[in-house]
């Protein structure tokens, strides 16, 4: 194993890679401190990749490993409330050899079809073959390849965030582009000012990108109920009242809409006949967007239910979170880890298509949690410039989560050109613009 050998163990590799992780986490803590400047991003976002581009390969697994932690530690925190606390350090770690790994691999496969590389190359330009001798352009190549793997359908690992509150864009193309401009300015040229060529592409010319805002008072309510206290059936009764006096409190304040988070109901709401039509009673003075869990003869869904002038709307997950509500592996081994970790429980079952709900002449996008982060959620959208995102983040509060969530639910608003109504149980509200 590579990590075995002494090389790996010096101070200095290790320094290395230690300072590029900071450099690659340093907008999330930013933003953590509400400690915001778009030239500040620009500036570390570049030098992070800078050092990227430039670190010994035996520092690569250093910076992976701790960028890994520093982005992803938080997700051990969920463990605590399936009673496998104990594993809490194993899964931090484990964040880090997987980024770790897949810094170090980028390395392996330019090591291995390197020959190929020239070989191909040779029957070319001298230009194209001095490009692709080159350890770091094909570096920079290895890291945009990076951009599109996605483990264990987990996304949330973007390079292309560090820039979601710079100067620069966060698209694809922006990103290669960026790239390129900090491997000029590796290279030993006599026109290093070149380099700004391709950043002048990837400028952000459109920063505030306006899309006018529904003709609506949408109320977000504010709950926090801590994820232990939130399933104990003796707690049912009061967190059930609590979310009742929050759609009164709409109500009382002329409201249009009140929208409460994700599986703030702790039941199964379309199965609680008394509840439902209470809701729909109350969906006469105001609509009404409330998470709760549903069922089927299919299985269980995280749903958001959508109640208005006494019909309502089930809007059932379509993106499940890898490891939390699915197990993205085969079904043996989904059945073993369900039972092991999960007490025997089983996945829940999720929708084809989104859902889009229509509030008083508008469509909005119904989103739950992590799918508001993805590509899928967004599928069909063109026609729809809103969209209702409701999550639980009491799993992994206190922790950089919420603020990851938000990076990330702005770099889809302003690939997807939508305003984002996120409503949260645990962490702050944010109403989100491309």
């Amino acid at each position: 194993m590579f990590l075995v050998k002494p090389e790996y163990f010096n101070k200095t590799i290790i320094i290395k890679g230690l300072i590029t992780a900071i450099l690659l986490s340093a907008f999330i803590y930013l933003e953590y401190l509400n400690f915001n400047f778009k030239i500040l991003n620009t500036f570390l976002g570049l030098l992070g990749l800078y050092f990227l581009i430039t670190i010994p390969k035996n520092s690569l697994i250093y910076a992976g490993f701790f960028t890994g932690i520093f982005w992803f530690y938080w997700i051990a925190n969920s463990f605590f409330y399936y009673e496998v606390a104990y594993l809490i350090p194993f899964v931090i770690l484990g964040f880090g050899f997987i980024i770790a790994f897949l810094f170090y691999f980028t390395d392996f496969v330019i090591r291995t079809f390197r020959p190929l590389y020239c070989l191909v190359s040779s029957y070319f330009s001298p230009i194209i073959f001095n490009l692709v001798i080159n350890k770091k352009f094909l570096r920079i190549c290895a890291i945009f390849a990076l951009s599109f793997i996605e483990p264990f359908n987990f996304n949330w690992f973007k390079l292309e965030l560090l820039f979601i509150d710079s100067y620069l864009q966060t698209s694809k193309i922006a990103f290669i582009l960026i790239l390129l401009a900090v491997f000029l300015l590796t290279e030993k040229l006599k026109y290093k000012f070149l380099a700004i060529i391709p950043l002048l592409f990837a400028f952000d010319y459109n920063p505030n990108l306006k899309i006018k805002e529904p003709n609506l008072k949408i109320y977000m309510s504010k709950i926090n109920i801590k994820q232990d206290q939130k399933w104990l059936k003796q707690n049912q009764h009061l967190i059930v009242n609590k979310n009742i006096n929050e759609i009164d409190k709409a109500i009382d304040l002329n409201y249009d809409l009140v929208i409460l988070p994700e599986t703030t109901l702790p039941l199964l709401l379309n199965k609680d006949e008394f509840l439902m039509q209470y809701l729909k009673e109350k969906s006469q003075k105001i609509d009404i967007v409330i998470g709760a869990m549903s069922s089927d003869e299919k299985g269980f869904y995280n749903s958001s239910f959508f109640f208005s002038k006494e019909k309502v709307v089930i809007a059932n997950k379509v993106v499940l979170v890898p490891f939390g509500e699915e197990i993205p592996l085969s079904s043996f081994l989904t059945d073993l880890i369900n039972k092991w970790f999960y007490n025997g429980a089983q996945d829940y079952i999720k929708a084809v298509t989104p859902t889009d709900f229509n509030i008083n002449g508008y469509k909005f996008r119904s989103a739950i949690c992590y799918e508001a982060t993805t590509n899928k959620i967004f599928e069909n959208i063109n026609d729809t410039k809103y969209m209702i995102a409701i999550s639980n983040n009491a799993w992994f509060t206190p922790s950089i989560e919420p603020i990851l969530q938000k990076l990330l639910m702005k770099y889809y608003a302003k690939k997807y050109n939508v305003i984002i109504y996120h409503v949260a149980n645990g962490s702050e509200n944010y109403i989100i613009k491309p």
